[in-house]
């Protein structure tokens, strides 16, 4: 009789033999592009979650993946495959990884560190707050109003996150608080050395073969890590590719399996409404949109829109962004004279800073520099079809529908 030790050896054998046999299909600078016949999957599925998408008149692009290759893809007039899209705060699952990465090469120790082992001026009201409170978005920091969007107007992005105090007892509660998030960047500075885009380079972009980027900085070169990243839909592709691969990217092993099972939890299974009505949770700075046995999407998600969707089971992902004026004016945010605008609230600032852009008042790219969506890039009527795109998601590899995300 076989001893469990070789029966454990058997198995993690097999298990690596099939994670990095040569059959499975990665892209590189170029993807493959088949009919989704060859993964038995109806054309008209396809087309289905296309049209739910381009029903808002803000989406610029949709790409559709199965098994590594693209199976459906349609961008808006003017838009292609190249054009980038920015982020928002999808980047905030990007910059999560990269605390993955530290944890696997034990720079980092445990998520249930205190942040106050790795940032000193925790060492105070906030000590008993870990990391992976951070990540949950139950940190228990102040949380007003515009969620600390109010960080996004300053020059100094970090120095307004340091000052933000303790509201609530640590882990009791879920707030998408952005300031959890920009103290990411500023850990991975004290555990590595480096900053957070340069990390993220050669951590994950560079073995990912993504050159076509921006990573945004405030005007003191902070890394904003809890938003802004610019590429292109079939980019933003991949890194959800890479979480759907458990890490391994071409045979290596860029993020355990571990970090992206943990990852893959369902820890608040219902959060504050957002956007969309659809019940919705939320796990280690990625949302939940369905939990079910058969079927699990874990997604990134930006302010206006923009999203990748991940079905690990199925091999599936999609990624819808929204139109986007890229910028080729640097990757620094600048202000210039909409710096007034600081304290007039966001949706204020938001609203009037459009207004000057639009009217040519001020121009983007030069007067102001800084990650922009217009009126046209916000999403409006996909938030309430987004529980239909789910279940054409769902659809791709199943023939059931179901109206509801969760048990």
């Amino acid at each position: 009789m076989l001893n469990n030790s070789y029966i454990k050896l058997s198995f993690l054998f097999i298990f690596n033999l099939y994670i990095f046999s040569d059959d499975i299909y990665f892209p590189s600078k170029s993807w493959d592009e088949v009919p989704p016949s060859e993964f038995s999957i109806g054309e008209d599925k396809v087309d289905r979650l296309i049209d739910i998408a381009f029903k808002d008149d803000s989406t610029q692009g949709v790409v559709i993946i199965k098994n590594g290759k693209i199976i459906g893809e349609k961008y808006a007039d003017g838009y292609n495959f190249s054009s980038h899209g920015t982020s928002w705060s999808m980047a905030k699952s990007y910059y999560a990884a990269l605390i993955g990465i530290s944890l696997d090469k034990g720079e980092i120790n445990s998520l249930d560190d205190k942040v106050a082992t790795y940032l000193e001026y925790f060492n105070d009201e906030r000590s008993d707050i870990t990391l992976r409170d951070l990540l949950d978005m139950s940190s228990g920091l102040d949380f007003p109003s515009h969620e600390h969007e109010k960080m996004f107007f300053q020059t100094d992005h970090l120095a307004y996150a340091k000052t933000v105090g303790v509201e609530k007892d640590a882990g009791q509660k879920f707030e998408y608080n952005n300031i959890n998030s920009m103290l990411l960047g500023d850990i991975l500075f004290q555990v590595t050395g480096k900053k957070a885009d340069v990390l993220f380079e050669d951590r994950i972009l560079k073995p990912l073969e993504i050159s076509d980027y921006k990573l945004w900085k405030d005007e003191d070169g902070n890394v904003l890590t809890y938003c802004c990243v610019d590429m292109s839909a079939r980019d933003y592709s991949k890194l959800g590719l890479l979480f759907a691969r458990d890490g391994v990217w071409n045979g290596e092993e860029i993020l355990s399996k571990k970090f992206i099972d943990e990852t893959f939890q369902l820890v608040w299974d219902s959060t504050p409404e957002r956007f969309t009505r659809l019940r919705r949770g939320y796990s280690l700075h990625w949302w939940v949109s369905a939990y079910e046995e058969n079927f699990k999407i874990f997604n990134t998600s930006g302010k206006f829109g923009q999203y990748t969707f991940v079905d690990r089971k199925n091999d599936i992902v999609v990624t819808r962004i929204t139109k986007y004026n890229q910028q080729d004016s640097g990757d620094v945010q600048m202000w210039g004279p909409m710096k007034y605008l600081r304290w007039a609230g966001v949706e204020n600032a938001i609203n009037i800073g459009r207004v000057l852009i639009e009217n040519g008042a001020i121009k983007s790219g030069s007067d102001v520099i800084t990650p922009f969506t217009d009126s046209e890039g916000e999403s409006k009527e996909f938030n309430d079809l987004y529980g239909d795109f789910i279940g054409a998601i769902e659809d791709l590899s199943c023939d059931c529908y179901s109206d509801e995300a969760f048990n």
